[in-house]
């Protein structure tokens, strides 16, 4: 009556289709959920915390407790007014008249809801068998008035209702009017008519209206909140829901056809009990009300108990809600049924059922959108197991539901709407930094997978481009107790590019009874979380070292995301230092090392691979066509001292972009010379190291037009837009040493064995050259490097290919010892892949 008398005919049938739409599609979300697997307490709660994970589904179900409280307060105070219709002194009489008994104010009608609410509590502490009796009876009851009204629309005569209404201290009288079936009273009902609730005093529009008449749609989750208490929730919550939903609006449009052509807008607006007037046995109409609306709010406080009782037993929100744990000896959460008849009659304060009607039908509506979004985000994870029985879905009816929740949330109440959407924010975030991890599955893993491998796919390799180049590190780790500040330096190199962690067991899985690096996985991600690098971890089996490095660079990564560059620590007789357990990530007094990784090398103990065999993995990489960095003394890199010390002088990174062991043939614009400058500018870009500045040394001799040299690698940094101090080195005093021991002078004819290609590389891969630099020459050209000062945070040299014969690795790599001896943090770099581009 309610609805038709303000919104008209027309507008209460689209009223009712809108909601039934919204309710329809959040029908189908829920029975497609419910049939998806075993369903415990917690309803609507149940089902989005173990789709959506505990953050949604912890601040949801505190929602949805509130609306299912709310929901009660609001058909409490509703019973209340039907009772103040039926027995109230009329307003202006000081005493009653006949079983008009009950006195009218705030306080005596908060005195009556607190009695009805009371009876509620009483039939759910008893438990839910109970319950379930007492609302079949009072479906019977319910079923048996609304029979009796359809009748009495046919059977009763035309009469005039006398409507007493409140005025100012007084009251006066308006007379409603029911026709029967008019055709003019009819046609006078189907536009809206907005007038002033009576109760309230407001000028009622269609949100408010349709706030008010969607609570009477609310019900569709009782049957799912008990999902607990059912013996079959995945048979029974399908079948009677959807036959719910389809009984009650079959019976709301019936009855607003009857009563918009049977009754005058004066009768519907201005007396909502106005079916007493009409009826063939009006005191079974007052039964039917009473029965109805007690249901509804039982159905709600129980509703309400059920989802705080499952909220407190998954522990989301700690010591707050132990005490909705307990329960009675038949399985009764009797504690969560007292707080929540607690914080129903706080509700209860707010005196009048408008009042609390727009909040109400916002917080199911999130509830409703929220359920919706949960089976959306099963269908589109596309996970195997996600295989409801119930099939008459589709990720698009989801999304209708989403969509229809969520505007009409908004028509319905901007500022309720605002305000719900804020405080589901707040328990989002405090949830998910508060709450303890949970073992329900995330679907936002499932379907970060899904858009990732989607996306992998469309990432072609073939499309590639110079300008898009960014570096995909893979970090060869031994022990990462000895490996901390460099896994952190690597991950300062990576510029949000791909970043593995890889290891190799030297184990034979033939002779092995189970696969020994799936008990270390964990370790290594932890490892990864602690010390908050973004990086994968690739763990393998191999004889050696070396074949399972191989293995790593051919087999990490997946499609356009592939390995592009092999990062090593340096060989050398230095004793590994544990700075795991000094790192600030692990020297909180509140956290130890529990990861299982084993205790470093002893100093005497024999080394996993030999020095060949380390060349050997450069080598290997390179012809892959690798880039390599080897990395030297990186663990005496203090990073936040070396970036938060005074800023005079500020902290520097210097740049050596020339091979050092091969002076004769220097040169700054080779591929691999601008891979080096590309990687030390890509540190400086790093957010850590932005404070720190590029110095390049550019080695010039006498005679060789030092300032045309200069100026053309300025002009080289200009195009490709990295800023660094370029310094000049006079370094004649160094290549003397290197021509003293060579047998051709200066600008003669390249040693025998060396091809066209390799002079052109300028690179150290012909048996001839590695013997022919002096231990004396690389110690002068180290003494040179470390003079430069003040010194540096880290240092990048240039890295030579290892030599053809494999025979000079130990001497390679002794050249490379003495090269990078004393300098502290030092990366060699070398490079094979262009990386630098002058186009926009």
């Amino acid at each position: 009556g309610f609805v038709v008398g303000h919104a008209g005919l027309y507008q209460a049938l689209a009223m009712f289709a809108v909601a039934y739409f919204i309710i329809g599609m959040t029908v189908l979300s829920v029975c497609a959920i419910a049939t998806n697997g075993a369903l415990d307490a917690g309803g609507a709660y149940y089902m989005i915390s173990r789709a959506l994970g505990p953050e949604f589904g912890g601040s949801i179900g505190i929602m949805f407790f509130l609306a299912n409280v709310c929901g009660s307060a609001l058909y409490v105070l509703g019973l209340v007014e039907a009772v103040m219709d039926s027995f109230g002194i009329p307003p202006g009489q000081k005493a009653g008249t006949g079983v008009h008994v009950l006195p009218q104010s705030y306080w005596y009608e908060l005195l009556y809801g607190t009695v009805l609410l009371a009876l509620c509590l009483l039939v759910c502490l008893v438990g839910a068998s109970i319950y379930a009796k007492a609302t079949f009876l009072i479906f019977l009851i319910v079923t048996g008035v609304l029979g009796t009204i359809l009748v009495s629309f046919f059977a009763t005569r035309p009469i005039g209702v006398p409507i007493r209404l409140p005025h100012f201290n007084g009251s006066k009288t308006e007379n409603g009017s029911f026709t029967g079936f008019s055709l003019a009273t009819l046609r006078d009902n189907l536009g809206g008519g907005y007038g002033v609730d009576y109760t309230t005093g407001q000028m009622m529009s269609f949100s408010s209206v349709f706030a008010v008449m969607f609570n009477g749609c609310t019900g569709i989750m009782a049957g799912s909140n008990m999902s607990g208490d059912l013996k079959r929730p995945s048979y029974s919550i399908p079948r009677g829901t959807i036959s719910a939903v389809l009984f009650t609006y079959l019976v709301y449009n019936l009855l607003a056809f009857l009563m918009c052509a049977t009754c005058n807008r004066t009768l519907l607006q201005k007396d909502y009990g106005f079916l007493r007037d009409i009826s063939i046995f009006p005191p079974l109409v007052t039964v039917g009300i009473y029965a109805a609306t007690l249901s509804a709010a039982m159905s709600n406080l129980i509703g309400a108990s059920r989802i705080l009782y499952a909220l407190a037993r998954d522990d989301l929100f700690g010591r707050a809600l132990a005490l909705a744990k307990k329960t009675s000896a038949s399985g009764n959460p009797v504690m969560a049924v007292i707080l929540s008849w607690l914080v129903v009659q706080l509700v209860l304060f707010s005196g009048k059922l408008n009042t609390i009607a727009g909040v109400v039908t916002t917080f199911f509506l999130l509830v409703y959108a929220t359920v919706n979004l949960a089976c959306l985000a099963l269908e589109w994870a596309s996970a195997p197991n996600f295989r409801p029985t119930f099939r008459y879905f589709t990720w698009h009816t989801c999304l209708l539901g989403i969509a229809g929740c969520c505007v009409m949330m908004f028509l319905i109440s901007p500022v309720s709407a605002s305000a719900s959407l804020g405080f589901l924010l707040v328990l989002l975030l405090a949830l998910h930094y508060l709450s303890p991890s949970s073992t329900w599955g995330y679907i936002s893993q499932a379907l970060i997978f899904h858009q990732v491998r989607k996306y992998l796919l469309m990432l072609d390799v073939r499309k590639d481009h110079v300008k898009f180049w960014r570096p995909q590190m893979l970090l060869m780790v031994q022990n990462p107790r000895g490996s901390a500040r460099l896994i952190d330096f690597v991950n300062d190199l990576k510029k949000s590019g791909l970043y593995v962690l890889g290891h190799v067991e030297l184990q034979d899985l033939d002779t092995l009874p189970s696969d020994p690096l799936q008990p270390q996985q964990d370790s290594w991600l932890s490892l990864v979380d602690k010390l908050n690098v973004k990086a994968f971890v690739s763990l393998t089996l191999a004889p050696s070292v070396r074949h399972g490095v191989r293995q790593l660079l051919f087999t990490s990564g997946l499609g356009g995301m592939r390995p592009n560059t092999l990062v090593l620590g340096f060989y050398d007789d230095a004793a590994p230092q544990d700075g795991l357990a000094r790192h600030p990530a692990f020297t909180s007094a509140r956290e130890e090392v529990p990861l299982g990784f084993p205790p470093l090398r002893a100093p005497a103990a024999p080394k996993l691979l030999s020095a060949r065999e380390y060349v050997g993995i450069v080598a290997d990489a390179l012809k892959m066509l690798r880039n390599v960095l080897l990395a030297r003394q990186l663990e005496s890199l203090d990073k936040a001292w070396e970036l938060r010390r005074a800023a005079s002088p500020s902290p520097s990174i210097h740049v050596w972009p020339v091979n050092l062991l091969r002076p004769d043939s220097a040169r700054y614009a080779n591929t691999c010379s601008l891979f080096l400058l590309q990687m030390a500018c890509v540190l400086n870009m790093a957010r850590a190291w932005r404070r720190a500045h590029l110095r390049l040394f550019l080695c010039v001799e006498a005679g060789a037009m030092p300032h045309a040299q200069e100026e053309k690698l300025r002009q080289l940094l200009k195009d490709l837009r990295i800023q660094a101090q370029i310094q000049l080195v006079p370094w004649d005093a160094v290549t003397r040493l290197h021509w003293q021991t060579r047998r051709g002078p200066p600008g003669g004819p390249a040693p025998a064995g060396a091809t066209e290609e390799e002079e052109e590389e300028g690179s150290v891969n012909f048996p001839a050259n590695a013997t022919q630099v002096s231990d004396e020459y690389i110690c002068a050209a180290n003494k040179l490097v470390l003079e430069q000062s003040p010194a540096p945070a880290v240092r990048f040299l240039y890295l030579p290919r290892p030599p053809a014969d494999t025979s000079l690795y130990p001497l390679y790599l002794h050249q490379l010892e003495l090269l990078t001896r004393g300098l502290g943090p030092t990366v060699l770099v070398h490079g094979v892949s262009a990386v630098t581009s002058t186009q926009l």
